[in-house]
């Protein structure tokens, strides 16, 4: 089965981060977000894998080439202009063949056992499966609403949480049947939440959900990010972090280490990152590679971006730090 990851968008929802990189390369846990979908999909055995472009495209294929460092076959498809959801796939129908394929977002950061997707869609032999999970909030999300067995029969975007008839919020992530280009309007931008799906709801077709209750994050806020990155440094989600894990005392008794500084809590600590004497890191934090802290400076629960400088004597709390300052977003 063939996979294509939708990395075309434009990441608005976290600016200012997603200004001048795209978010498939925005990191969490020192590692760019769409590092972490390559590897889930090579650990599942879904190693031919398409990436449609849009924003900062060179960037994209400069940091993942072919994709051999994160275990698949990576090809690439530059949008000119952004074609939707489900006009980016069409757009690859030559690349995914016809047989069924496997479609997510380039940016959730999520621990999802694909191959239990596969095989529910294998079991009902419906046109598409959608990979949904119960959220507590649904105003946050476009829930999707089902039968007793599991076939879909409608949507909801974002409801009040009086008026939702269903707490089971998208993935994004879907296994399709070729047939489903069928159902496909003939315009050139088209989404799947307002095209394609309810196309299929007024055919007929038969498609339905597979519930999971793996980690799932759509890092879709800065409260998000910083959440997903200190969930990948517990281990509330599994992925593979980049850098030395440090695990040191509680607040009241920190762990001195053999270089003057401080920590309680759990830190992840990038290549290449300087830590000045009497620093206190106060976890999760996340020291990104290239970083440096000032001495005298305090990090609780932040993040520092790739190459950012802490000035000395500093103090940062529930913060992401970036070259050109920080942001306060705490979860």
């Amino acid at each position: 089965m063939r996979a294509m990851v939708m990395a075309a968008g434009l990441g608005t929802r976290l600016r200012p981060l997603t200004y001048e990189v795209p978010k498939p390369l925005v990191p969490v846990a020192n590692r760019p977000i769409m590092e972490h979908v390559l590897r889930l999909l090579a650990r599942h055995g879904l190693g031919e894998v398409i990436a449609n472009l849009h924003w900062y495209p060179d960037t994209v294929r400069d940091r993942f080439g072919d994709g051999s460092k994160s275990g698949v076959e990576l090809t690439y498809r530059y949008e000119p202009d952004l074609l939707g959801t489900a006009g980016g796939v069409r757009n690859v129908r030559d690349f995914l063949g016809s047989e069924p394929f496997l479609v997510m977002a380039a940016d959730p950061l999520t621990d999802i056992d694909l191959g239990d997707l596969v095989r529910a869609h294998q079991a009902h032999g419906g046109m598409a499966t959608l990979a949904v999970k119960r959220v507590a909030n649904v105003s946050e999300y476009g829930v999707v609403i089902t039968g007793s067995d599991g076939r879909v029969q409608g949507f909801q975007e974002k409801p009040d949480p009086a008026e939702a008839l269903s707490d089971l919020a998208s993935c994004m992530i879907y296994v399709l049947e070729p047939e489903v280009f069928e159902h496909f309007p003939d315009q050139p931008v088209v989404d799947f939440a307002l095209d394609v799906f309810p196309a299929l709801l007024d055919h007929g077709a038969p498609f339905y959900v597979h519930e999971t209750d793996a980690y799932w994050n759509d890092v879709g806020s800065i409260r998000e990010y910083l959440q997903g990155n200190f969930d990948a440094l517990t281990g509330a989600v599994a992925v593979d972090a980049a850098g030395g894990a440090l695990e040191g005392g509680d607040e009241e008794e920190p762990v001195r280490t053999a270089a003057g500084w401080e920590l309680s809590g759990r830190a992840l600590v990038g290549e290449g990152a300087e830590i000045g004497r009497a620093v206190r890191l106060d976890g999760p934090v996340v020291v990104g590679p290239r970083a440096r802290i000032g001495g005298g400076a305090c990090v609780k629960e932040s993040v520092l971006l790739p190459g950012v400088e802490i000035p000395a004597e500093a103090m940062l709390v529930g913060a992401i730090a970036g070259r050109r300052g920080w942001l306060v977003g705490r979860p």
